[in-house]
């Protein structure tokens, strides 16, 4: 039952990656490729329905980790409460800037939430990026499962990790860049016109950069922890995840070239979606891997809650998600096809 809820959590963190991924991404980019307030307002129409319900799986991805492996929550909080807090204030100012935004005409007062908006959402990018970062290179857990980190250190690859140190920071700018790509071809998908002609331009050009930093994490990820590869070598099967991180970005690109949004968009939901699999691969059975060393680790086996609530939970998850996943469909087949005209102007 470890390893299924250990499947389980991830699968609600890739969810939550793709969905609030490109609200995330369309946000950061939206000052960049608006030329027009009218322009700024098609691109918060283009997740107004959707990007409120997107965050439900951070809350039932918190709650899942929270429930299975509740020892990982207290070690965690004992070194990241700042952070933490940090990406709590970033989520309000995002949900401020979205919903002031829309209720208020004023100019100077639209530029101002604008801002917010675009700032939290490039700030969250880069903060989850870095906790992402963070959980791969592993932190200074000792035998009492507590530790701490300083929020920066001097960002050399040698001495005392940081919560942004140089490996953290790379993870939250490929983070950054990965959703914004993300974010390019949604709003692709979901306009038409002069805005969708300029982002799908843009998103070609974030691939190609993309790429770039894909293939550079690579050996900055072994560099940073070694151990990463240890399950690949082990499970040379394991290699079919970095092949189709590869092939799913070539083919984000290609078809976003070749003016076929949709399935850009889903080459870009499977780019994730391989990503967070290959770092799931890397890690498992660790939840929070020790800088110490293995035996200090948190894994799916000393942080698990009892076996009993881990199998009638189950039960449970699968009412919750049948559910989510019945408003999902509903909520975006509502929403499908382009923004009609009379709500883009």
């Amino acid at each position: 039952m470890e390893s299924t809820w250990f499947i389980l959590v991830m699968l609600m963190i890739v969810a939550y990656a793709v969905f609030d991924g490109f609200d995330l991404g369309a946000g950061t980019l939206h000052l960049f490729i608006s030329q027009t307030d009218s322009d700024r307002r098609t691109i918060l129409r283009s997740i107004g329905p959707v990007w409120d319900g997107n965050e439900v799986w951070l809350i039932a991805g918190a709650g899942t980790l929270y429930f299975a492996f509740p020892a990982l929550y207290a070690v965690s909080f004992s070194g990241f409460y700042l952070p933490l807090h940090i990406v709590l204030w970033l989520l309000i100012l995002r949900g401020i800037g979205i919903e002031f935004r829309a209720q208020l005409s004023r100019e100077i007062a639209a530029g101002l939430f604008d801002g917010f908006f675009a700032l939290s959402s490039g700030l969250l990018a880069l903060f989850f990026g870095a906790a992402l970062g963070n959980v791969i290179r592993g932190v200074p857990i000792g035998a009492d499962h507590w530790f701490f980190e300083p929020l920066w250190t001097t960002l050399l690859p040698w001495g005392d990790t940081g919560i942004l140190d140089w490996y953290t920071i790379f993870t939250g700018i490929f983070t950054v860049i990965a959703l914004a790509m993300h974010g390019a071809l949604w709003i692709s998908l979901k306009t038409d016109g002069g805005i969708r002609g300029r982002v799908s331009m843009v998103a070609n050009r974030i691939a190609l950069i993309l790429g770039i930093f894909t293939i550079v994490g690579v050996p900055l990820t072994i560099l940073a922890r070694p151990a990463t590869v240890a399950n690949y070598l082990r499970h040379p099967v394991l290699f079919v995840i970095p092949a189709a991180v590869i092939a799913s970005l070539y083919l984000a690109w290609i078809w976003n070239r070749g003016g076929r949004e949709l399935p850009a968009f889903l080459a870009s939901c499977a780019y994730i979606t391989s990503a967070l699999a290959g770092v799931a691969a890397a890690l498992y059975p660790a939840l929070l891997p020790s800088s110490y060393g293995p035996q200090f680790d948190i894994t799916i086996f000393n942080a698990a809650t009892g076996s009993y609530a881990l199998r009638v939970g189950f039960i449970w998850w699968g009412l919750g998600m049948a559910l989510a996943t019945g408003y999902f469909i509903f909520a975006y087949r509502m929403f499908r096809g382009k923004l009609q005209e009379d709500s883009i102007g």
